[in-house]
């Protein structure tokens, strides 16, 4: 699936890469924005990994890439855009197998819609769950060398596991909302 955010054949190489780091940062916003989205089921839940699902998604591997690693980037300088902390100690503590996961998520999830695995809700539905369980995967991972696996499994993946059900559902939903606004885009060129 193309992304809705392509860059442009019309386009000179400068606009597509100024277009590319303007969208790379409102993306980064974007994430920031959804880390102070604060459900409590029953641990404190952000918005972030759907966020990061839908860039992946519908940004492409390497837009996804890029925000997600301007975002990185923004927390580790000590900028205010994790849900709790920022700086590269708050990274290194039990957070940080999470915001590494958000990476890898993000362009797992453009890799694998731009090649076409998503071409069926059943495929995105795939690709979703995947690519947050490396969420997951790496979040609990690196509790585990910070706590031990029971623990990180109790603390670090458990509460989490419907709420993140929850937030594949509504990136599954986005997939035909997308192709619909691409349909359209395209038919007007």
């Amino acid at each position: 699936m193309q992304s809705i955010f392509a860059a442009s054949a019309e386009r000179t190489s400068l606009q597509n890469l100024v277009r590319g780091v303007v969208l790379a940062l409102l993306g980064s916003v974007l994430l920031a924005i959804s880390a102070k989205v604060q459900v409590i089921w029953p641990v404190p839940m952000t918005m972030q990994t759907l966020v990061v699902l839908l860039i992946g998604a519908h940004g492409g591997s390497r837009l996804a890439g890029a925000t997600v690693l301007a975002y990185l980037v923004e927390g580790a300088s000590g900028l205010p855009v994790f849900s709790t902390g920022a700086g590269l100690a708050f990274m290194a503590g039990p957070t940080g197998g999470y915001l590494a996961g958000f990476l890898v998520s993000a362009v797992f999830a453009g890799y694998t819609f731009e090649r076409g695995y998503a071409r069926t809700l059943l495929g995105a539905l795939a690709v979703f769950i995947v690519a947050d369980s490396l969420i997951l995967g790496l979040g609990f991972s690196w509790l585990s060398v910070l706590f031990g696996t029971e623990k990180a499994l109790a603390i670090g993946v458990m509460p989490f596991l419907l709420p993140e059900a929850l937030k594949i559902a509504l990136a599954v939903a986005s997939v035909p909302l997308a192709r619909s606004f691409l349909a359209r885009k395209v038919s007007a060129d």
